[in-house]
């Protein structure tokens, strides 16, 4: 849970806006529904819209249009950690012109709930409702120089993103995402980047805001997403069965992982697939990756 939350005096939102997808086949349209009847009991005068998304990537466009329109927004992303990660982006791209406008916060309704398990301690609905917010780190992505991207949870290349790109293939229930992850492990094959000047072949590295991910894996039971640092977990390659020693390790809470205020630049060799939040992107070879914490970026509801 949060232990050193940047807290703000609670906030009157004059409108609140949950965006979700009327065509998932998860908890996400009924609970967008039954949060906004809530809502509507319990803050009367506060407009409680719905917003469904048609498209990926539809979330990001509804979010910045919310609050780019009216800065006292607050965006409810009734979704998992990927529909939450595109809410998140699109508040910081409305930001640019509007700084400090709308806040953010996830309805847990996805396969992936990661976020929500790690930071919030009581309904959402009270939490709203008594305009509980805080200031929350986000973790800030540079490929090439492109415009940022942001992760709310964690960023990771290696192992990580195959055995992510697996579940999100398939509708899941605990059997098949072990039999996927075995069968993406098996496949893993090591990374090669360049950081300080040094080659590093590793199977996993990993950044996290929270300390957890993947429902199973615990990364630092002491990480917090407002302490304006990022933990950052590396798994040199070192052969199979060392690789599943570390993971176990991971699964534990055991495995060493560094506390971190810094940039982490460094530069693939190959194309590799990146992890954000559980949305996995190709980067190519040669690409130059910079990851930092965005001290207090985001205002969010918990």
């Amino acid at each position: 849970m949060i232990r050193t939350a940047h807290r703000t005096a609670p906030r009157c939102f004059e409108r609140v806006v949950v965006v979700y997808n009327p065509r998932s086949t998860g908890d996400g349209p009924g609970n967008a529904h039954e949060l906004r009847e809530q809502l509507s009991r319990r803050l009367r005068g506060t407009a409680v819209e719905l917003a469904g998304t048609r498209h990926p990537g539809h979330a990001e466009e509804l979010a910045e249009q919310a609050v780019s329109e009216h800065p006292a927004t607050l965006v409810v992303s009734a979704s998992g950690d990927g529909g939450y990660h595109e809410v998140v982006n699109g508040i910081v791209r409305a930001r640019r012109l509007r700084p400090g406008a709308g806040a953010c916060a996830v309805l847990a309704s996805g396969n992936a709930n990661d976020h929500a398990r790690a930071v919030q301690d009581r309904p959402l609905v009270d939490a709203i409702v008594a305009g509980r917010v805080s200031r929350m780190d986000l973790l800030e992505v540079l490929v090439d120089g492109r415009e940022p991207r942001y992760a709310h949870s964690y960023v990771g290349v290696g192992i990580t993103p195959v055995v992510a790109a697996e579940l999100n293939r398939h509708d899941l229930d605990a059997l098949t995402e072990g039999l996927l992850a075995a069968r993406a492990f098996w496949r893993h094959r090591p990374l090669t980047i360049t950081h300080d000047g040094r080659r590093v072949e590793l199977d996993s590295l990993v950044f996290a805001n929270i300390d957890r991910m993947a429902k199973y894996a615990t990364l630092s039971r002491g990480s917090s997403p407002t302490d304006g640092a990022c933990e950052v977990l590396l798994i040199p390659h070192r052969g199979r069965l060392e690789l599943l020693a570390s993971l176990l390790r991971v699964v534990r809470g055991r495995h060493a992982v560094t506390s971190s205020s810094e940039p982490y630049a460094f530069r693939t060799t190959t194309p590799a697939p990146l992890q954000m939040d559980g949305e996995v992107h190709q980067v190519d070879a040669g690409a130059g990756v910079v990851v930092s914490c965005a001290a207090g970026a985001m205002t969010v509801v918990r």
